[in-house]
C-alpha cells in the first residue's frame, strides 16, 4: 500500500458564528463546535484512505479559549498516524475576530476513525508521512495517545458490562 503524506490529508473549514450558534453565556454552543470537529475530521480520515470512515472514539476535545459572535471559527484537520485500520485525527480550532483580525486557538481534538468496506469490514490505511515540526511533534507522541485511548476503551467495555439498558420509568 502506498505511503500519504500528512498534508494530502490536510483541509480546513470556516463557518461565521451566529446569534443560532450561541449559548446562554453568548459563546459558540460546544455541541455546534463539536459537531464541526467530527465532520472535519471524517473529511481528513476519508482523505488518507479513500474508503468509507467511522468515528471511533472522540479521545478529547479541550475547550481553550471561548468562541463569540464576532468571531470566525477556523477548523484545521490532518492525519496525524495510522495503524491497521485506524486514523487518528487532529483538529486545530483558530477563532479570529472578524473586527480586529486577532487570532488565538480556541481548541484542540483527537478522535480516531476506521476505514470500512461495503460490508462494514476494517480495511487497511496507508501509512502517513509526518514533514512538518507541527506534524512530527504529533506524531511522534501518537503512541502514547494509543495506548491511553486503548486504556479506556477497555475500561468503557468493562463499565458497559454493569450498566442497564432499562429507563427507570420500566423498572416497576
Amino acid at each position: 500500500m502506498e505511503k500519504k503524506y500528512v498534508r494530502e490529508t490536510r483541509c480546513f473549514k470556516t463557518a461565521r458564528v451566529f446569534p443560532t450558534d450561541v449559548n446562554n453565556h453568548n459563546t459558540l454552543f460546544g455541541g455546534k463546535l463539536m459537531s464541526y470537529i467530527d465532520d472535519i475530521a471524517s473529511i481528513a480520515a476519508s482523505k488518507c484512505c479513500r474508503v468509507n470512515t467511522v468515528t471511533a472514539s472522540t479521545d478529547s476535545v479541550d475547550f481553550l479559549h471561548p468562541i463569540n459572535p464576532s468571531d470566525s471559527v477556523n477548523l484545521e484537520a490532518f492525519v496525524t498516524w495510522t495503524g491497521r485500520s485506524s486514523m487518528e485525527i487532529f483538529v486545530k480550532v483558530i477563532r479570529e475576530n472578524l473586527v480586529t483580525g486577532e487570532k488565538l486557538i480556541a481548541a484542540t481534538s483527537f478522535l480516531t476513525f476506521v476505514a470500512i468496506d461495503e460490508k462494514g469490514q476494517k480495511v487497511m490505511v496507508p501509512e502517513i508521512i509526518p514533514e512538518t515540526a507541527e506534524e512530527l511533534k504529533l506524531h511522534e507522541t501518537a503512541a502514547s495517545r494509543a495506548e491511553v485511548r486503548r486504556h479506556r476503551r477497555e475500561e468503557s467495555r468493562k463499565l458497559a458490562a454493569y450498566l442497564t439498558t432499562d429507563y427507570p420509568w420500566e423498572m416497576s
